[in-house]
């Protein structure tokens, strides 16, 4: 990398010794290597996002379906019971 030869020669041009010039090349390298992150990593975190957010979309929409379906037979439900409980309440007057 030509960005580790400039920065190594600033450093020697300062009277940094070459060895812990080096050495700061090394930490620099290994923290940008293992710590940063790539466009390339945030393209795939970003898709990895879209999936998960698809699925997601997907598995509410089948929750909110199933949550339609309960709500409509509970309400024929009490509807059945209101009624039966009407015709009981006018046969006995």
């Amino acid at each position: 990398m030509s960005f580790e030869f400039t920065l190594y020669d600033a450093l020697v041009s300062i009277d940094v010794p070459a060895d812990k010039a080096r050495a700061v090349i090394d930490a620099l390298e290994h923290d940008m290597g293992s710590t940063l992150v790539t466009k390339q990593d945030l393209d795939h975190l970003k898709e990895l996002f879209t999936r998960d957010i698809e699925r997601l979309n997907e598995r509410v929409g089948r929750d909110m379906e199933l949550l339609r379906s309960s709500m409509t037979v509970r309400l024929g439900s009490i509807q059945v019971v209101a009624a039966g409980l009407l015709f009981a309440a006018l046969k006995l007057t």
